[in-house]
């Protein structure tokens, strides 16, 4: 079997209703725009398709088909996943890709030995479970009131905890840990995400706060360029970090931070990030290796698919980005997400997508 085709398509991708923010000094949710569909064919008719759904990336994608990647994997065993994913980080030595386009390819291959085979991408890599509990992942929300209301609404729909993307300030989003914890009481878990918004002096006081209020992890404080500042942190607070969401490199950089004492919970993955799913699983192995969890970034489908691969992740994200709270589909009355039972990634199956796409990424 070869790959004969890589088309690539620009998707109209409604803007999320109603529209939300994240932290200060940071851009909010976009108006309606654009996704891009990657889909790679093969001479016996399977295909395999990947979505890159960040703003911006649909141009981009496009050029880096036209450029570079459809020469690269026509005429090639789809098969070879890691031989094209290796390639792949060849070609990124002088193309510098986005990260969200990084690991498409690779994502889009892997829906191809899906369909292939007739089993869930998460079967295929080896299944670790069939459900995991889900957490509430906030947006940024009005005020202190706003926020303990909406984790009320969270658990009476069966989540399990709840992370707070706050402010960015350092003596509110403190504020709000203490009251947030007071609010749902010791044995509910919860997650601070501070968006990469604080020095280290502030990241220093902020985290000696979620300590006290018994955070279970601390995660993107500050910007990922720094692995020392990170050591430096985890030095001087006790709540365990959470890091790597957004640093290049996939498992060679998260190596770094591990092995600096900066994961003291452990690092990010997640196909988007991370280098596609083989590059999540090498990262989710390596943490594994250290004794350290490995978390799936906020899930489209091929997190759905991680979460249930990975042994050493905890929860599934999933992100809350309106008061009232909607109940997610994906996610039952008890807070769990269950495998998918598609062949592939399953995109046409996936909740997360509108109806917009199902043409572009259904397959032969």
């Amino acid at each position: 079997m070869r790959i004969t085709h890589v088309e690539t398509f620009r998707v109209p991708l409604p803007g999320p209703r109603p529209a939300f923010a994240w932290r200060r000094g940071l851009l909010g949710s976009g108006p309606d725009g654009e996704a891009a569909v990657l889909r790679i064919g093969t001479d016996e008719g399977v295909s395999g398709v990947a979505l890159a759904t960040r703003a911006g990336m649909a141009a981009a994608v496009e050029d880096i088909v036209d450029r570079v990647l459809r020469d690269e994997l026509v005429g090639a065993d789809p098969l070879q996943r890691e031989h094209l994913w290796h390639r792949i980080w060849e070609l990124d030595r002088t193309e510098e890709f986005p990260l969200p386009a990084l690991g498409l390819a690779d994502t889009a291959l892997w829906d191809l030995a899906g369909r292939l085979y007739g089993e869930p991408v998460w079967r295929l890599i080896g299944g670790f479970r069939e459900r995991i509990p889900a957490y509430a992942s906030t947006v940024t929300f009005r005020d202190i009131a706003e926020y303990l209301d909406v984790a009320t609404q969270c658990l009476e729909l069966g989540y399990s905890a709840i992370k707070l993307h706050a402010w960015g300030d350092v003596d509110a989003d403190a504020r709000l840990a203490r009251r947030l914890r007071e609010h749902v009481g010791d044995e509910v878990p919860l997650m601070y995400d501070g968006s990469a918004g604080f020095d280290l002096p502030d990241a220093i006081r902020l985290g000696r706060v979620l300590a006290d209020a018994g955070f279970l992890w601390y995660e993107e404080p500050m910007r990922e360029f720094s692995v020392n500042a990170y050591q430096r942190l985890a030095q001087a607070v006790d709540v365990p970090l959470l890091v790597a969401e957004t640093s290049d490199g996939a498992h060679m950089n998260s190596a770094d931070f591990i092995a600096a004492g900066a994961a003291t919970f452990g690092v990010r993955t997640g196909a988007s990030m991370r280098g596609g799913i083989t590059g999540s699983l090498r990262t989710a192995h390596l943490a594994e290796a250290f004794r350290v969890r490995a978390e799936v970034l906020v899930g489209e489908m091929p997190s759905r698919h991680l979460c249930m691969a990975i042994p050493n992740t905890t929860y599934y994200e999933s992100l809350v980005t309106a008061d009232p709270v909607l109940k997610k589909p994906e996610i039952d009355a008890d807070g769990y997400l269950h495998a998918p039972v598609d062949p592939g990634i399953a995109l046409p199956a996936g909740l997360d997508y509108p109806s917009t796409l199902l043409p572009y990424v259904e397959t032969e």
